[in-house]
C-alpha cells in the first residue's frame, strides 16, 4: 500500500472563440498556421502610449463559463498588471485579474469509478494570451550538399510570433480537490466538453487553444497537510497530462521517502523522455507585483445582462446525459459517450426524432440509434479521422436504415454493408438495398431449399449432430447464411433449420 497520496489542483487556460483580441481590434487567427506577425497592432505589440479596450464578447463568454460552473459573479471586477519578463510578452506585463476576478466559488461534478465527486472551482478570470516562441534548430536544420560548413552556421535561436499575443484567455483554477490521476482526467475531459458545449473554445489541445497545468503535491496517506507543490506547465494532451502527473507523484513520493524535501518550483514536461524538468522556482503572487491596470476602469457587470446570459445557456453535458438515461432508457455508458460532443448528442436526438411513414407513425428506438452511433458510426469516423459534422450520413438516413432492419427488409449483417456505402457516398439505405439487390430473403420455400442443400452436402456433420453434439446446429446456421449471401432472415432460418434437424432425428 502506498505511503503517500497526491493532492492536485488544475489550472486551465482556454482561448476564447472571439473574432477579435481581448484589448484591441486585431483578428484572432490560428497561430499554428497563419503567417507569423501578420495580425499585430500597436496595442497587442505593447507600443508605448497605446490604450487597451475591453472586448465585451470575451466578457460574455467568460460569464457563460462561470455560470455553467455554478460560480458567484461579483458586480465589479478589476483588471491588473501581472509583471514578469518573458521574450513573447512584449509589454513586460500581462493584463490579467487577481484580487477581484470575474467569478469565484464554483464547482463541477465528475464521475469516476468511485462515484460522483464535486470539484470546487476557486476562480474564473479573464486575461490576455502571450505571444509564441518558435525555436529554431542549430544551423537552421539538416546540412545539405553545397551548404555552409557547420562552423559558419548560426547558433540555435528562437523567433517571436505575436499573432497570439492579446487573444482572450480564460483561466479556470480549482481547489486542490483532485486525489488521483483518474480524477484529473475526469475533470479535464468534463471541463473541455463543457467549454465546447458553451461554444467558447474548440478544445483543440494540440493547437494550444486549451492548456492544462497541474499543481501537484503528495502527503502521508490519511494526513490533511498541504506540502510544497510543483506546477507542471502547458500539458498539450490528456495522455501527456496523465503521464506527467504519474511521474511527478512518484518522483515526489521518492524524495520524501528518502528524507529529502520537495522544492516548490515550476516544471516542464519532456514527453519524449517521460520526465519533468525544472524550469524555475515557483513564483508567489507578490513576485508578479500585481497592481490595478491604470488604463482600464473597474468592470461593472449589469445584473440583468448576467441573468440573460444564464437563461441562454444550453443544456449542459451532465443534464443531457441524465435525460438520455431517464427519458430515453439509455445505459449510463451509452449516454456518456453520446454527450461528450454537443454535435454528436444533437445528431443522436435528430435521428431519434425521425418517424416512419406508416399508418401509425413511430420513432426509431433510441437504444438502436445509440448502438449504431457508438458502434459503426464512431468506428468509421475514427478510421477516417472525421468529426460528426463531416459525416455524409444524415440523422434521417440513419433512422431509415434502422427502420429497414426493424421491418425485416434487411438483417443486421447486411445493414453493416449498407451503412459502409452510406458513409462513403451519402446515399440512402433504401436506394443502396434496391440497387444491389440486398433485400433480406424471408421466403420459406427458398430458405428450405437452402437448408436442404446444406444438409445434403454435409452428411458427416449431420451424423455428428444426431450423435448428440448440439453445437453443430450453429455451424449449419452459418452455412445457410453463407449460402444466402448473408441475406437470409436469421429468425426464419433458425426456425426452419431446427424443424429439419428435429425431423432427421425422428
Amino acid at each position: 500500500m502506498p505511503s503517500y497520496e497526491p493532492v492536485i489542483g488544475l489550472e486551465v487556460h482556454a482561448e476564447m472563440l472571439t473574432q477579435s483580441k481581448m484589448f484591441c481590434g486585431c483578428a484572432v487567427v490560428d497561430s499554428t498556421s497563419a503567417a507569423p506577425n501578420t495580425v499585430v497592432c500597436e496595442v497587442c505589440a505593447g507600443m508605448p502610449g497605446t490604450l487597451p479596450v475591453i472586448n465585451e464578447r470575451a466578457v460574455e463568454f467568460g460569464l457563460r463559463v462561470a455560470l455553467a460552473l455554478n460560480c458567484e459573479v461579483p458586480g465589479v471586477n478589476v483588471f491588473a498588471r501581472k509583471n514578469y519578463f518573458y521574450p513573447d510578452l512584449p509589454k513586460g506585463y500581462q493584463i490579467s485579474q487577481y484580487e477581484l476576478p470575474l467569478a469565484v466559488n464554483g464547482w463541477l461534478d465528475i464521475e469516476t469509478t468511485a462515484g460522483l465527486k464535486r470539484i470546487r472551482v476557486r476562480r474564473v478570470h479573464l486575461e490576455e494570451d502571450t505571444g509564441k516562441l518558435n525555436h529554431q534548430e542549430e544551423g537552421g536544420g539538416k546540412s545539405e550538399e553545397g551548404s555552409a560548413p557547420s562552423s559558419l552556421l548560426p547558433p540555435p535561436s528562437s523567433l517571436v510570433d505575436l499573432n497570439r499575443a492579446g487573444v482572450p484567455l480564460l483561466e479556470i483554477v480549482t481547489e486542490p480537490d483532485l486525489c488521483s490521476v483518474e480524477e484529473v482526467r475526469a475533470y479535464a475531459t468534463a471541463l473541455r466538453s463543457l467549454l465546447r458545449y458553451l461554444g467558447v473554445n474548440n478544445g483543440d489541445m494540440e493547437k494550444g487553444v486549451i492548456r492544462f497545468e497541474a499543481n501537484i503535491s503528495v502527503r502521508p496517506v490519511g494526513s490533511d497537510e498541504l506540502r510544497s507543490r510543483t506546477e507542471v506547465k502547458n500539458l498539450n494532451s490528456f495522455k501527456a497530462m496523465e503521464r506527467a502527473t504519474v511521474y511527478e507523484i512518484e518522483r515526489q513520493s521518492a524524495v520524501w521517502e528518502s528524507g529529502g524535501r520537495v522544492a516548490q518550483e515550476t516544471m516542464g514536461w519532456n514527453d519524449a523522455e517521460g520526465v519533468t524538468v525544472s524550469q524555475r522556482g515557483k513564483e508567489h503572487a507578490h513576485d508578479y507585483r500585481y497592481f490595478p491596470e491604470p488604463d482600464l476602469p473597474p468592470l461593472e457587470l449589469d445584473r440583468a445582462w448576467i441573468e440573460r446570459i444564464r437563461a441562454e445557456l444550453p443544456e449542459l453535458p451532465a443534464a443531457r446525459r441524465d435525460r438520455f438515461v431517464q427519458a430515453l432508457g439509455l445505459t449510463r455508458y451509452d449516454a456518456d459517450l453520446l454527450v461528450v460532443e454537443r454535435a454528436v448528442a444533437e445528431y443522436f436526438e435528430a435521428a431519434c426524432a425521425v418517424s416512419d411513414a406508416g399508418a401509425a407513425p413511430k420513432t426509431v428506438p433510441p437504444k438502436a440509434v445509440a448502438n449504431w452511433i457508438t458502434g459503426e458510426l464512431f468506428r468509421l469516423m475514427n478510421a477516417g479521422g472525421l468529426t460528426i459534422d463531416q459525416v455524409k450520413v444524415t440523422p434521417r438516413a440513419l433512422a431509415g436504415l434502422i427502420s429497414l432492419i426493424s421491418v425485416g427488409t434487411i438483417n443486421s449483417n447486411t445493414a453493416k454493408i449498407v451503412f459502409e456505402e452510406m458513409f462513403a457516398t451519402g446515399q440512402d439505405a433504401g436506394a443502396i438495398v434496391a440497387a444491389r439487390g440486398l433485400a433480406q430473403v424471408s421466403d420459406t420455400a427458398e430458405i428450405e431449399a437452402l437448408i436442404d442443400r446444406v444438409l445434403s452436402a454435409n452428411p458427416e456433420q449431420v451424423k455428428t449432430f444426431l450423435g448428440g453434439k448440439a453445437t453443430v446446429e450453429q455451424w449449419f446456421f452459418g452455412q445457410v447464411m453463407k449460402a444466402s449471401q448473408g441475406r437470409g432472415n436469421p429468425q426464419v432460418i433458425r426456425g426452419l433449420l431446427a424443424e429439419k434437424l428435429k425431423a432427421l432425428g425422428g
